[in-house]
């Protein structure tokens, strides 16, 4: 057994040695990481260090620069204290040298003393003098530029009164073709209403047999029935003879009427206060009058009527003759108007 067991021992394997190496690879490289560690903190104090140091230079450049305004701040309030008395001496001076020009009149054994104070006093003035010239040339600056602006400003205004002169000229030419317009369109307007008066007249004497047809106003109207069945927009024989009649009377007016004059033909159709029955095409007053309007537009077309020269409009039953709802009533706000006017 012995023996067995100093066979056995061999076969085991033995880790320490490799754990030891192990380790002391792990301490190597730690203490590698802090060596790198303390050199960064290292050069990282030294970059602080020195933005410090520019950081505190220019702090005292700043306050050096903030003492050399308050200086030259100081400096000038002394020059203008200095200009000021000098000022002062000056009126002083120049009193002095009176009264002294007066004692010299008066007192010629005085005239050595006085004569150096007169001198000196006249070294002040003199440097008064020029100081008063410096003045004065800035004063003669300051007019020349003053001048410069006036000529400006006066030349301004003479455009500016050019400006309103001619616009006053263009409100006059502006006014006259107005009223020249006004009086052209007044023409214009007492043209078309004689035209009118012809073109009712003509139609009096063409539709003057029937009594369901009439003008009221400026409009000549159609009752419905005479154009139209119940409840419908075609129309129906006898209306297209009637319209007929009315074709040939608007070609006339069309051969007479100047073109400069800018009419129209506006037909108008008119419904009663009664709503529409059944589900037939039209649903409304509304559409039924806009129907039959463009229906008697479309005949007139189809006579050879200028399409530019008709406009149909409808207006439902909102704009009666006659207000109730008696059958007289409802019959007389059934109705097609045609009214000439302008475009």
């Amino acid at each position: 057994m012995a023996g067995s067991r100093v066979r056995r021992r061999p076969q085991g394997t033995d880790y320490w040695p490799g754990f030891v190496d192990a380790m002391a690879t792990l301490l190597l490289v730690i203490i590698f990481l802090l060596s790198i560690f303390m050199l960064a903190q290292f050069f990282l104090s030294q970059q602080l260090s020195g933005r410090d140091t520019v950081l505190n230079r220019l702090n005292a450049q700043i306050s050096e620069l903030t003492e050399l305004l308050a200086l030259e701040r100081a400096s000038s309030r002394e020059l203008e204290d200095t200009i000021t008395t000098l000022q002062a001496s000056l009126g002083e001076a120049t009193s002095e040298r009176d009264r002294l020009v007066g004692l010299l009149d008066d007192r010629s054994g005085a005239a050595a003393a006085a004569g150096g104070r007169a001198a000196a006093l006249e070294g002040m003035l003199d440097e008064e003098k020029q100081i008063s010239q410096r003045a004065l040339a800035q004063v003669e600056l300051l007019n020349q530029q003053i001048a410069a602006l006036r000529r400006q400003l006066a030349a301004a205004n003479a455009a500016l009164e050019a400006s309103e002169a001619k616009e006053q000229e263009s409100q006059a030419k502006i006014a006259s073709l107005g009223r020249r317009l006004n009086a052209a369109l007044v023409q214009r307007v007492q043209e078309l209403s004689r035209y009118r008066s012809d073109f009712f007249g003509r139609l009096r004497e063409i539709l003057s047999q029937r009594s369901d047809i009439r003008v009221v106003g400026d409009r000549f109207v159609f009752q419905s029935e005479v154009l139209f069945p119940s409840g419908s927009d075609e129309i129906n024989p006898a209306g297209t003879v009637e319209l007929g009649k009315l074709a040939e009377a608007i070609l006339e007016l069309e051969a007479q009427i100047p073109e400069e004059i800018n009419w129209v033909l506006r037909v108008d159709g008119h419904t009663d206060s009664r709503p529409l029955s059944g589900t037939g095409r039209l649903r409304n007053n509304w559409e039924l009058s806009s129907a039959r309007a463009i229906s008697v537009v479309r005949y007139l077309i189809d006579r050879g009527v200028d399409p530019k020269r008709l406009v149909a409009a409808g207006f439902g039953e909102f704009q009666p003759l006659e207000d109730g709802d008696s059958p007289e009533a409802l019959a007389r706000n059934r109705r097609i108007e045609l009214k000439l006017t302008e475009r």
